[in-house]
């Protein structure tokens, strides 16, 4: 690469830079965010202790609970009625000790299209 190849690549650099940083601090700020209102839910619902890999699987369904309290939007529908059931079930089958982690973890996976 020559000298003025590397100065045109450095200054491109410094000038995405200067949107690229804010953008990343925005980012980690509202990852920091979310992450401390998802634990404060599983807390309240009594699953704060739950392993990470239970948690991930049931991530999506606790944050649209969360968004519907907070009257974002109401579901009425049968399905997601079906899902929230399947959850509260599961979590409590596996803090009950009735089904192992892979067996609530299995049965919660949201099968692709």
């Amino acid at each position: 690469m020559t000298h003025s190849t590397s100065t045109t690549t450095n200054k491109a650099l410094k000038s995405s830079n200067i949107f690229v940083a804010p953008l990343l601090k925005r980012i980690k700020k509202e990852s920091a965010r979310e992450y401390t209102e998802m634990q404060q839910a599983f807390d309240l619902l009594s699953w704060g202790n739950l392993p990470d890999e239970l948690k991930i699987e049931i991530y999506d369904d606790v944050r649209i609970m969360v968004q519907e309290l907070k009257g974002m939007f109401s579901s009425c529908n049968p399905y997601v009625q079906r899902r929230r059931e399947s959850v509260l079930f599961w979590v409590q089958s596996f803090q009950d000790g009735i089904c192992s982690l892979e067996t609530a973890i299995k049965a919660l996976k949201v099968k692709s299209l």
